[in-house]
């Protein structure tokens, strides 16, 4: 029983670890959006609209794609919070947790593309 709730306690670290990221990517997203607002109040012309245009629909896709991801987190902690103590850990847990895994996984690299290309686009518009 010690095992099992280390292994949930490790589970439960992965789930906090990953909701604070998540939440300092929203607002990351929130200030870019800021400053893309910015941009297209200074009436820079078509060269710099039309990327900003593709931004502001990625950033909202992404802010999406947080939302759905939280609320993984939110089910995913509930279930580990009601999970029976006395039952045999029997690997659903883990398979469940390595999907959410792998989506932050995939999630993060697109979101770090994304910074990339808005950061330089800000470098060429600011």
């Amino acid at each position: 029983m010690e095992t099992k709730i280390v292994y949930l306690s490790d589970l439960k670290f992965n789930l906090k670890i990953w909701k604070k990221e998540l939440r300092f990517h929203r607002d990351e997203m929130e200030k870019f959006e800021k400053k893309l607002e910015e941009i297209a109040r200074r009436n820079l012309g078509t060269k710099a609209m039309a990327p900003l245009e593709g931004f502001q629909n990625r950033i909202i896709r992404e802010k999406e794609v947080i939302g759905e991801l939280l609320q993984r987190i939110r089910k995913k902690r509930n279930i580990l919070n009601a999970v029976n103590m006395t039952e045999e850990i029997d690997g659903r847990l883990r398979n469940e947790q390595t999907s959410l895994r792998d989506d932050m996984k995939t999630y993060i690299k697109l979101h770090y593309e994304l910074k990339e290309e808005l950061m330089d686009y800000f470098l060429k518009w600011l």
